[in-house]
C-alpha cells in the first residue's frame, strides 16, 4: 500500500472510493463525495491523501479547518475518511490517518477533531472529556487530539462544505 497527497487526476477515483465507501452506512446522508468536492473548490482541503493498493486508489482522507467557539486557533477536522468497502478493517483507514496527523503536526496545527468510532480513533490518541460538543451529537463521538496547548471546549463548527451534510432546514453550527 502506498499512502501519497491527491493529485488533480485522482478526483474521479476519490469521489467514486468515497461514494462506495458510504453507499451502505447508516449514518451517512450520502453527501460525503461532494462534501470532498466542495471543500476542494473552497480553498479548505488542507490535506488530501489517497491508499494505492496495486494500481488502483483504495481510500482517502481530508482534513480541513475547524473552529472552536467561532475561532479557528490552527485546529483542523479529519474528515470523511473513505475506504473501498472491500478493502475496510485491513489497515487502509489507519495507514491514512496516521499520515494525515503526522503532516499536521509538521504544519504547525494545534490539533485536530473528528466526529466519529471512538473505537477506531482512540487508537491514534483521539479522546473525549465532554469538554467539545457538536451540535446535538453524543460527545463521546466529537473526539480531539491536541498537538501543543490545552484541552479544547466548545462548540465545534466544521468549514462550510459540511453544510451538505445537515438535513434541509437544521440550522448552520
Amino acid at each position: 500500500m502506498l499512502i501519497r497527497p491527491a493529485l488533480p487526476s485522482d478526483e474521479p477515483a476519490i469521489h467514486r472510493v468515497t461514494e462506495m465507501a458510504f453507499a451502505y452506512h447508516s449514518h451517512s446522508n450520502h453527501t460525503e463525495a461532494e462534501i470532498i468536492r466542495a471543500l476542494r473548490a473552497d480553498g479548505d482541503l488542507t490535506i488530501s491523501l489517497v491508499a494505492e493498493v496495486g494500481d488502483d486508489i483504495a481510500g482517502h482522507i481530508a482534513f480541513s479547518p475547524v473552529t472552536i467557539e467561532g475561532r479557528h486557533e490552527h485546529w483542523f477536522g479529519l474528515g470523511p475518511l473513505a475506504v473501498l468497502p472491500a478493502l475496510q478493517n485491513q489497515g487502509v483507514g489507519a495507514g491514512l490517518v496516521e499520515p494525515g496527523l503526522s503532516e499536521l503536526r509538521a504544519n504547525g496545527a494545534r490539533g485536530c477533531a473528528v466526529l466519529g468510532d471512538p473505537g477506531f480513533y482512540g487508537r491514534f490518541g483521539f479522546r473525549s472529556v465532554g469538554a467539545l460538543r457538536y451540535g446535538a451529537l453524543p460527545v463521546r463521538l466529537v473526539q480531539w487530539i491536541a498537538f501543543e496547548g490545552d484541552t479544547p471546549s466548545g462548540e465545534l463548527s466544521y468549514a462550510r462544505a459540511f453544510d451538505l451534510a445537515r438535513p434541509y432546514g437544521q440550522p448552520r453550527l
